[in-house]
């Protein structure tokens, strides 16, 4: 995408959070009605998702699709790595739902510039992902450790980018951004209790085992194709996936879920001390779980709100840098 040489060139940081990520949809189109239209995106993890959507122009389609998704169908995007790998999920359905809806495309065939992060998983250091397939760096940077398996790439396996870099300003700064909007996911989550679980315990009394109706929610069929030693490992690890707190303290999805959200938090904090966007966005999160991506329409409403809050910030932002609002 060409940007004009009397204008400067906006960048967006579209930060980590998993679920929470979808309210980077909102973000993006209340600043586009305020005629805000940012030339390159840097994206980590959901934000790599989201940005990766708006970068090919089909935004629109996917707040649609995000919209209507239910739990259900969340639940059948997570394709269970019974063999191991390094992870809960593969992350594969999901990638090749991206690829059926909006082909294999490369960074070269977007219409803006794109930068997704990564981690290494080996060496902890940060790769910027420019080139190549799209949804394979997307793959890479949603890894989450522990819940979704390393991607394999170049000799190198990568997880999760916001491990070392959860909001990538400086990513948008490399790219050639001369101003930059940050999105961070994660600032309203230390310091508050939280439940999230991605399947909710119902409140009526279940005659099936609890892992095991645990296991048939997140893979209908699985005990029906994995020997018993796996049926025993998969009942277990959902069982505790499924249980939040209890008399006896958090449930294992709570302790890693929390420990993420301290993480990222921390890492925010010291990474945009030293490098500071223009124009910081947070949208109001804590309520929606780092797995609850059948919130979707939640989320997306929370970051166009965040925009409407914030649109006196917003206007004295693009005044400050002489940006005009582009068509609406």
């Amino acid at each position: 995408m060409h940007t004009p040489a009397d204008r400067p060139r906006i960048g967006i940081a579209l930060g980590s959070g998993s679920a929470r990520g979808w309210a980077h949809i909102g973000v993006l189109r209340g600043l586009g009605e305020l005629g805000l239209k940012p030339d390159l995106v840097a994206g980590t993890s959901c934000g790599a998702i989201v940005g990766a959507i708006y970068a090919s122009g089909h935004l629109r389609i996917f707040e649609r699709w995000v919209r209507r998704l239910t739990r259900r169908e969340v639940v059948s995007l997570l394709d269970l790595a019974v063999g191991g790998g390094g992870g809960f999920f593969e992350g594969r359905r999901l990638i090749n739902l991206f690829v059926a809806s909006f082909g294999d495309l490369h960074f070269d065939q977007l219409r803006r510039p794109l930068g997704v992060v990564a981690t290494d998983l080996y060496t902890g250091r940060e790769h910027w992902l420019r080139e190549g397939s799209v949804v394979e760096a997307i793959r890479a940077s949603m890894a989450l450790p522990g819940l979704f398996t390393p991607s394999s790439q170049k000799g190198r396996w990568l997880v999760d980018g916001g491990l070392v870099n959860p909001v990538p300003v400086s990513l948008c700064h490399a790219m050639g951004a001369d101003a930059i909007i940050a999105v961070n996911l994660n600032g309203d989550l230390i310091g508050r209790h939280l439940q999230p679980a991605l399947v909710q315990a119902s409140s009526v009394p279940d005659p099936v085992d609890p892992a095991t109706r645990a296991a048939e929610e997140f893979e209908p069929g699985l005990f029906d194709r994995v020997s018993t030693q796996l049926r025993e490992r998969a009942a277990i690890l959902l069982g505790q996936f499924r249980a939040g707190s209890s008399a006896s303290g958090p449930g294992l999805f709570e302790v890693m879920t929390t420990a993420i959200n301290i993480m990222q938090d921390r890492i925010t904090r010291s990474r945009m001390a030293g490098d500071p966007p223009d124009l910081l966005l947070s949208p109001r999160l804590s309520r929606i779980g780092l797995l609850e991506f059948a919130r979707g329409a939640e989320a997306i409403e929370e970051g166009y709100k965040v925009v409407r809050r914030m649109q006196p910030a917003i206007l004295d932002f693009m005044a400050s840098i002489g940006y005009e609002p582009q068509n609406r």
